[in-house]
């Protein structure tokens, strides 16, 4: 929902402004065309350059690392490189004390369905809030193009079919007015901090066999579907935001005014602001290890230690981690909810801690670790199949916690306390609610995944997840591809350890 650590890293800051929303459909006003340029000349933007701030970091001793399998990983290259993926740019001005964004988004994005596309269908998130987004351009090559934007849809009728294996490039400009988060969600601000996650259109997954895949908002679990990615983006603080700290979903680098974040083969791109950050810092080889938190320092070291340690063994059991970077964040919320290369965890997580890895702020920040693999290398529709990545992230955390002769107390504290029931294939629509449908798809799912290892053994299971994850990195999978996987490393017949735990056998 971690083999051997390096120690410190840099942290690199920051610079972001903007207004408010409607939703109609509209043939949209001559704007300008985004040159996605870092050396382009941006004085006809609205955007000013400011100072970057630079926090005082905690630095980390080197953890003691667990002791590792010695197997050695299967390590299957990734099955979508660069270049047939999407790719985002934004040039982003945030102001910070008045919660405005001002963005300029530049899509490139190639038809890969194999049919020919006569629209494209974005989601907009933001447009859920009223009075949050406004549209205030939509081109391709400087022609404004006209858009139907109902809700958290907005249609692209396209001048010309796009074939398969073209690319179109769109350039569209928008404004956030950001809205008071809700303490179960993450977009939105705080008093201290504001969020960005889900905060910019994105064009959705298209299936020959299902169409445009955006499914309905709901109360609980995650409704969104994402192809992998690759991302630029240039932030700016509007003036008098100096002293503001920026968590992000890369490490960004100073740029000519701007500070430049990239990030390749994603799901999403999150971002979380704070004047009140404090940052303990810890590393895995080269990649930077960062917990921003606001409470009990020692709550906010033990999770860089944690997440070191989890990397580490993640690596070695699913194999690479899929980022350059971990950024984990607290935020008033619930429980916890992964972005790519960005995590967020509840406050009170940090508040509750005593000491140890024996709690929620451990457990919970390590099932969400695991989401990197189980969301954001290998996608999968979260709506209609949340098991994919929901049972393994919650299985993940078992595997964290057998190196440490912890596994008793963990399926104690996080699955069997609550008498989980329920089918490990509930959809978000059918869970009747919070409580049932994570009993089943969560705590369920880890009893799914525990009998399965100890039906084929620890070699076969381990070389599944590790081929499955290489075979679908940067991809999406269904029901039949985890199994399809599955019965490639095992003779083992699981048919009725199937039929205990799925309605709908795939």
């Amino acid at each position: 929902m971690k083999p051997i650590i390096g120690c410190v890293l840099l942290l690199t800051l920051l610079l972001t402004a903007c207004l408010p929303t409607t939703p109609v459909t509209v043939p949209l006003p001559t704007p300008w065309l985004v040159t996605p340029n870092p050396n382009a000349t941006l004085t006809p933007t609205p955007f000013r350059p400011a100072p970057a701030a630079t926090p005082t970091l905690l630095t980390l001793p080197p953890a003691p690392a667990p002791t590792l399998p010695a197997a050695t990983p299967v390590n299957v290259p990734l099955s979508q490189p660069s270049g047939v993926r999407p790719h985002y740019t934004f040039y982003v001005n945030l102001d910070y004390h008045t919660h405005q964004v001002a963005a300029q988004e530049v899509i490139q994005y190639p038809n890969q369905t194999g049919v020919p596309l006569e629209r494209l269908v974005l989601s907009v998130q933001p447009n859920l809030w009223t009075g949050c987004f406004t549209l205030s351009s939509l081109t391709q090559n400087d022609r404004p193009l006209t858009a139907t934007l109902d809700g958290q849809r907005m249609d692209v009728i396209l001048p010309t079919p796009l074939q398969p294996g073209e690319t179109i490039t769109l350039a569209v400009g928008f404004q956030l007015n950001l809205p008071p988060k809700k303490f179960e969600g993450t977009f939105g601000f705080l008093g201290y901090q504001v969020n960005l996650t889900n905060w910019y259109p994105f064009v959705v997954p298209y299936d020959p066999a299902q169409g445009w895949i955006l499914h309905d908002p709901w109360p609980f679990g995650e409704h969104l579907v994402y192809d992998a990615a690759d991302f630029d983006l240039y932030l700016q603080l509007a003036e008098g935001s100096e002293d503001v700290i920026i968590a992000a979903s890369s490490p960004g680098v100073a740029e000519n005014g701007w500070t430049h974040y990239h990030l390749e083969g994603a799901r999403t791109f999150a971002l979380s602001a704070s004047d009140q950050f404090k940052i303990a810092e810890s590393a895995l080889g080269a990649i930077p290890i960062r917990s921003y938190y606001f409470g009990k320092q020692g709550a906010g070291e033990r999770l860089a230690s944690a997440a070191t340690q989890a990397l580490a063994i993640f690596q070695a059991r699913f194999g690479p981690y899929p980022y350059s970077s971990l950024s984990i964040v607290a935020t008033e919320s619930p429980d916890g909810q992964e972005f790519d290369g960005l995590v967020f965890l509840s406050e009170e997580f940090y508040e509750q801690y005593q000491g140890g890895i024996k709690n929620n702020l451990v457990s919970i920040g390590v099932h969400e670790i695991a989401h990197q693999w189980w969301f954001g290398l290998v996608g999968n529709d979260q709506a209609l199949e949340p098991w994919l990545d929901e049972a393994l992230a919650t299985y993940s955390e078992r595997v964290f916690y057998e190196y440490y002769d912890l596994t008793s107390w963990w399926w104690g504290f996080r699955v069997n306390y609550f008498s989980p029931a329920g089918w490990v294939d509930t959809n978000v629509y059918d869970g009747i609610a919070f409580r049932p449908y994570t009993n089943a798809v969560y705590l369920r799912g880890a009893k799914f995944m525990e009998a399965l290892r100890l039906r084929i053994g620890d070699e076969a299971f381990f070389a599944f997840l590790q081929d499955y994850a290489g075979r679908y990195g940067r991809r999406r999978v269904a029901a039949a591809d985890f199994f399809a996987v599955l019965h490639e490393h095992t003779s083992a017949d699981v048919s009725d350890i199937v039929g205990a735990y799925f309605k709908h056998a795939p």
